[in-house]
């Protein structure tokens, strides 16, 4: 079992970017979904989703294109 902690979005400290990337994982698992009935390829798929999408913060590149860059 995994468990997964998301932060309260209305909670003071809380940076934008973990709001934004919150509610991108809430398309995909809404709130009080039961994430142990997803295997390991459905969160593999969501990640690669996820690291696939540009970011402005990245000059437009994405997460996996970095991390490309750094291996």
């Amino acid at each position: 079992m995994i468990n997964i902690f998301l932060p309260d979005s209305k909670g003071s400290g809380i940076k934008p970017g973990t709001v934004h990337t919150n509610g991108l994982l809430r398309q995909y698992f809404p709130k009080g979904t039961d994430l142990s009935v997803f295997g390991p390829e459905d969160l593999e798929h969501v990640a690669q989703k996820l690291n696939g999408r540009p970011r402005k913060t990245l000059g437009w590149d994405t997460p996996a294109q970095r991390l490309l860059e750094l291996v």
